[in-house]
């Protein structure tokens, strides 16, 4: 699943570890996550769509 993780926090000039504290996982998750090898839990999803106030469906772009 593409998403927009990457965009969104070089847009606040956030760094990996910067959004990863704030979430409370490793900055290798947000790596994960940016890199799309890791789907986030729905609690994740939220709370990083918090951060960049967005919706969830504007952070990760789903396949049909």
């Amino acid at each position: 699943m593409e998403n927009r993780i990457a965009e969104l926090r070089k847009e606040k000039k956030m760094t990996q570890q910067a959004l990863g504290d704030e979430l409370n996982v490793s900055r290798q998750t947000i790596i994960s996550l940016e890199n799309g090898k890791y789907n986030p839990s729905l609690t994740l999803a939220h709370n990083i769509a918090k951060i960049f106030e967005c919706s969830i469906e504007d952070l990760f772009l789903f396949d049909d």
